[in-house]
Order: structure tokens, then sequence, then C-alpha cells
């Protein structure tokens, strides 16, 4: 059917609806006449029984095309209200839009203006929209609540390529909602039920309350502030912290004396910012002492956007890698288990955001270098010394494949050799004290050459900003890692079998009986094992960005 066709087809279906009886008063509506006037309102949307056409050929955003799926598969038909007004259904739906704001979203985008100036409303034509109104509202907040909301991904799909989810079903959801014994019960399990989101769930509540009552006071600039030293900004930094809750207890008669209960309560509170710890009131203390109170509820909103995106469902037992935390948590039943913490890509070499099956442990690995570092690290030093390779205990093979000839490194003019060329060479480190991947080595195969390891250079685990790597993640407790996830195998290994294999210092792989799942995130607000609340440096940037998208914020 032509364009033409269907507008001269669309035309003749109005003038037919215009014929129709009009909605009756107050009292006298029945269903039939509510129907009557629900086709009539759908006419201002593109229908979709009518077209005939693919959906790219019309001017409709995608809740226009939402609706009209619903109506046109599920027949036109009141979803949410009859002769008496709005459903007990549609009641338990007004209160859940109404109530976005505790995980995070905006009501204005759930139609909640719309359907309250229209709540008390009994005509057919009022009733009709209500009905829509309804239906559009739910069906954004099913969508946002199980995949996080579009904004983020129509502005960068690229970087929130995960935003939105990959497919939704308006139609199955609305079935579903109308279908489910508990309505309520349908609504509350929309969000992720792992206690990463309602953590921070429970956090947005206590921050909106601290900033209901006037928030925390801002901290001036000026000199560090040292243990034991008095200073005119000490009464308001114990007045924060006591908001915070980093410091409670009895305080000193001298406000303005840097006691040693502030010092720790200091401590805490960088230990949670992603500070040094060393209780000295410095400029990046001060930094983060005088965010306000609204700028940590943003933080804490556009982290619980990112954990709509994720997986609602992370696994019985699972391994967490948090990019931006620096930090790996391993999870069983909803409770914390082992917590330690991580150096991650640096800047133009970001670990990515992705969820995969650790598949196998490898002991005693070799180290295959990729040929990005070969061409960008290793071909320079190869041209000052031809020696290079055998001094790291590096071997060079003549290509990537399984019968690859082994190669001299000696024998060959490095100076000839293009940054090209050396990718098609395979070179491997052998196993030992300086392996780059340490003792261990955690696989779980994926596009981006991504694993998690072992690491001779312990020593940047002391550092607070950990983006050191290539984008595979170093782990400072790698062995308790191991009996982790070996515990509750079939294999049945214990802490003395690994041991027995560390020391015979031969590469050996076991293999998971059972794989468990690794999510790697990026999460800028998250909770410790013992709750406490933590916010972590934007590493990459990416808060910038999405609070842009969600909130157009320069």
């Amino acid at each position: 059917m032509s364009k033409l066709k269907f507008l001269t087809f669309l035309g003749l279906i109005l003038v037919f609806l215009v014929l129709l009886p009009s909605s009756a008063v107050c009292g006298t509506v029945s269903l039939t006449q509510i129907k009557d006037s629900l086709c009539q309102e759908l006419t201002h949307y593109p229908p979709e029984e009518l077209l005939g056409l693919d959906w790219k050929d019309i001017d409709a955003n995608y809740q226009d095309q939402w609706l009209m799926a619903v109506y046109s598969e599920l027949g036109i038909n009141p979803l949410w209200v009859d002769e008496n007004g709005p459903t007990e259904q549609a009641k338990r739906i007004f209160t859940a839009l109404k109530d976005v704001e505790a995980d995070g979203l905006d009501s204005n985008g759930y139609e909640v203006e719309e359907i309250a100036s229209l709540w008390e409303m009994r005509t057919a034509t009022h009733l009709a929209r209500l009905d829509i109104h309804l239906t559009l509202g739910l069906l954004g907040y099913v969508h946002d609540m199980q995949k996080g909301r579009l904004a983020p991904k129509l502005q960068n799909p690229k970087l929130f390529d995960r935003a939105g989810g990959e497919l939704f079903h308006p139609v199955t959801a609305i079935a579903e909602a109308r279908n489910h014994v508990d309505i309520n019960a349908y609504l509350a399990g929309l969000a992720p039920g792992h206690r990463h989101y309602q953590a921070l769930r429970k956090e947005l509540r206590q921050y909106r309350k601290i900033a209901a009552e006037g928030g925390w006071p801002g901290i001036t600039s000026g000199p560090a502030i040292y243990p034991g030293k008095s200073d005119g900004r000490i009464p308001a930094v114990r007045q924060l912290l006591t908001i915070t809750g980093d410091l409670t207890g009895a305080v000193g008669t001298n406000l303005e004396l840097y006691d040693d209960a502030l010092v720790d309560a200091v401590k805490k509170y960088q230990g949670r910012h992603g500070l040094k710890v060393d209780g000295i009131i410095g400029k990046r203390t001060t930094a983060a002492l005088s965010v306000p109170v609204e700028k940590r509820i943003r933080q804490i909103l556009l982290n619980m956007e990112r954990w709509r995106w994720t997986e609602h469902e992370l696994g019985r037992k699972y391994v967490l890698i948090d990019i931006a935390g620096f930090n790996l948590q391993g999870v069983v039943d909803n409770h914390i288990q082992l917590e330690m913490r991580v150096i991650v890509g640096k800047l133009h070499h970001e670990t990515p955001v992705f969820s995969d099956t650790i598949k196998y442990i490898e002991f005693h690995p070799f180290w295959n270098i990729t040929p990005s570092i070969a061409r960008n690290e290793m071909l320079g030093e190869l041209r000052k010394d031809s020696n290079y390779l055998a001094a790291k205990h590096i071997r060079l093979f003549s290509s990537w494949q399984s019968d690859a000839e082994e190669l001299d490194p000696q024998s060959i003019d490095w100076n000839e050799v293009s940054r090209k060329k050396i990718s098609r060479y395979k070179l491997r480190q052998d196993p030992g004290p300086w392996n780059a991947l340490g003792v261990v080595k955690f696989v779980f195969p994926n596009k981006y050459s991504v694993y998690l390891h072992d690491t001779p250079a312990q020593s940047l685990f002391k550092e607070t900003d950990r983006a050191f790597s290539h984008g595979c993640i170093r782990l400072n407790k790698p062995i308790q890692l191991a009996q982790f996830l070996l515990v509750d195998s079939r294999n049945e290994w214990s802490q003395r079998l690994i041991q027995e294999v560390l020391e015979k210092k031969k590469r050996k792989i076991i293999r998971l009986h059972q794989q468990i799942p690794v999510h790697l995130v990026y999460q800028t607000v998250w909770v410790d094992k013992d709750e406490a609340l933590h916010f972590s440096k934007d590493l990459y940037g990416r808060d910038k960005q999405l609070g842009k998208a969600l909130f157009g914020e320069e």
C-alpha cells in the first residue's frame, strides 16, 4: 500500500469515527463506547494494523511504535479501565509510576502528569486517553527498569552500546503485567535484585534525606591540615563527617583541634573516596570534602542507571570487577566472600565492560605477547639490543600457527623489521618469576583478549589510582581467587593441592567443572562487603558523558 493510498484510507476511517455516537455522560459510559473512543484516539498515532508499510518508512518514535504494537496485537480494547474507571491494576501501575524516584528515575518521563489529569474523568474519551497514557507509562517504566534508558545510546552509541538493551518486546511486557497474579510483585521485580543495585537504592534514599536536611558544610581551601594541629576549618570537617557517618562518638572540648578521633574519621572518608589514606587533609581530600551532597546524589543516579544496563541475574556465585573502583569481589548467594585490589587498563587502553564465564585457570602460564605490545614497546628495544628477548625469557616463533618454527632473535636484523611485519611473529614469555602474568592466569575467552592474572609488580597495588595495564586485569590476591573458584567444584581442589602445583613450577591448566560468571563493570559508586559506600574517580571520564545524556549536564 502506498503512503498516498494509506492516507486516503486513514481519512475514510476518521470520517467513520466522527459519525460514531458521542461518549455518554458520566454514569452511562459503556465498554463499547470506551473501545470506540480508544480507536479514535489511536488514529493520532501511526496505526500499525492499517499500514502495510515497514516501520522504517514511518515517521514515528519508538514509543508510538510500542503503543501501536500493543493495541494492534492485543486488540483495540481498553487494558486498564472499564465502565467504572481505572481498574485495580491501573491503580497499582499509577502508584508505581509515581514512585519511580526511588529508583533514580524521573516521574515526568512516565506520563504521570497526564494520568493524574485524567484519573477522575469518566467520559469514554477521557477513559480511552487514560488507558493509552497508562500503557505508555508502563511500557517506558518496564523498559527502563529492565534495560536502562535509551538516551545514552542515542547520544553515543559506541560508548553506551549496552544502554537500553538489544531487544524490547512491548506486547510481551504488557501481557506479562496483565496476566501476573500480583502486579505489584511484577513491578517490584523489574529492577536488579542483587546487592549492588539495592545497596545504591538504599544509599540514594539516605543521601536525599541529607540533602533535604540542608546537606553538609563546604570546606574552604587552604594549607594542608596535619594530625594534632588546630585549624579554623576543623569544626566544618567534623560536622561533615558526622553527617556522612564517618565520625561517631563524643566531641572534645577543643573543636578546632585535629584530634585522633577525627583523624580516624578522615582516614575512613579517604578510603571510601579513593584517596591516599594518610589522615592529612590536603588538596585532594579538601576537594573531595567540598563536593556537595547534590553532586553525590547525581553520581549515585548515574551508577544505578549503569546497573540497569547490566544483566540483572549475575549468578549464584560470580566474580565482579569494578574497573573504576580498582576492585574485585567474589560473591556467593548475594554475600561478598572475597575482595581485592586490581590494576586495570590505562587511558587509551581501557578495560572493556562485558560479562562472560571463567572457564579455566592456568598455573605458571605462558605470556603470549600481543602484536600491539610487540609493535609499540618491544620492536624499539630489539633494534637497540638483539639480546632483549633472551634477557626477558621471551621466545620468538615464525608465526602464530601451532606448527610455527622457533627462531633465533639474534639472527634477525631488527632494523629491517617493520611495525607491520613484527605482528606476524609470535613472542611468548616462558613461565617463571620474570613472567608478566605471574604464577596464575584466569581465562574467559572473549573478543577483547582480556583475562585476569597475577603480576610480579606487587608494589603498584599500593597506589590509589591503579590504571597501568594494556586492558587485562592484574590481581593482588590471585591465589585467593583460585581458591574461591575451586572451593565448590567437583575437582575438589584444596589450598594444599594448589600449593603443590605452585611449588612444582610447571605449567598446568585446571578446567572448572562449573564455569563461573565474571562481570566487568564501570561503577564510580559502589558498596563494599561492610556496607560502606565508596565514590571512585571517574577514570575514563564516562560519568560526564552519561550525565550529559541523562540530565543535559555540560
